[in-house]
């Protein structure tokens, strides 16, 4: 059976330069798949980008931190900044885990990105979260449910290869170590939870160790190095310059627009697909 890939990109809505990115690479490169953020300053553009793509899988990229919320700022209290931006990962994981009013407020967050995903008429392909934030314990067993009544076929588990990722060289390994550590218990919990959800998760993972540097050497070790089974590859990819140090930038659009990885794809006939073709069992 052939191994199933999926290459998404990360933050589609964000701004405009990153649209145009995700539908070049989609159109001239080997991206299949977006995550959508309906809050973003460009959402209403990409929405209309995706329609008129249809082959590309599209879904939603649940924003709980460090991204403009659905819901009005003043409804949210100290989750939001003084600019009504959600406010850092650490501060609203911390405040959601220790304070159940704070949990409401964001579960009802969450909620409405679902509610505005569904108005786009687009089918949900996919979860994931902006940060990973969809694996806080205090939020992922709601994600879940909301993610199977809005038919999403599948959910991203972030299980990255370190060792793969550091024989290629790495910015930052200090601060990547320690998210591997700590979503290797997350991963763990999270499959657990999923034993009995119809949601498709694919065996491995990969951008959480190189996010922000997903360049061509690396990915083709990578997609050398799969021998069956499933993968993503997710990237973030931008037309405009770097944004930020783990973020979009323009070397993952070089990278998905490769000619070489489109020819290795092609070579070890793996298969560029979808989470619906997983879920769907297509090879």
């Amino acid at each position: 059976m052939r191994a199933l890939i999926i290459i998404n990109g990360d933050d589609f809505g964000a701004f405009p330069t990153i649209n145009e990115a995700i539908i070049k690479a989609h159109r001239e490169g080997i991206l299949t798949s977006a995550s959508l953020m309906v809050t973003g300053k460009a959402a209403d553009e990409a929405i209309a980008l995706a329609r008129a793509n249809p082959s590309l899988a599209v879904g939603l990229h649940v924003t709980l931190a460090e991204g403009w919320p659905a819901l009005p700022p003043s409804t949210l209290g100290h989750l939001v900044n003084e600019d009504g931006k959600l406010s850092s990962g650490v501060w609203v994981g911390l405040a959601v885990f220790f304070n159940r009013r704070a949990q409401e407020v964001i579960l009802r967050e969450m909620e409405e990105q679902f509610r505005l995903f569904a108005q786009t008429g687009l089918p949900l392909s996919h979860v994931d979260g902006h940060l990973h934030f969809h694996l806080h314990p205090s939020i992922f067993p709601a994600l879940v449910k909301l993610a199977e009544e809005y038919g999403a076929r599948g959910i991203r588990i972030p299980r990255d290869d370190w060792s793969l990722a550091w024989e290629s060289g790495m910015e930052k390994p200090v601060i990547k170590a320690t998210w591997g550590l700590i979503y290797a218990i997350l991963n763990r919990w999270a499959l657990n939870y999923l034993r009995t959800s119809s949601l498709a998760v694919t065996d491995r993972v990969y951008g959480l160790f190189q996010s922000g540097n997903m360049r061509e050497a690396y990915v083709g070790k990578v997609l050398e190095s799969i021998r069956g089974g499933s993968a993503e590859l997710y990237f973030h990819p931008t037309a405009g310059p770097r944004l930020e140090t783990f973020g979009p930038n323009p070397g993952d659009l070089e990278t998905l627009l490769s000619p070489r990885l489109r020819k290795l794809v092609e070579e070890r006939d793996l298969l560029l697909g979808t989470y619906p073709m997983l879920a769907e069992g297509k090879r």
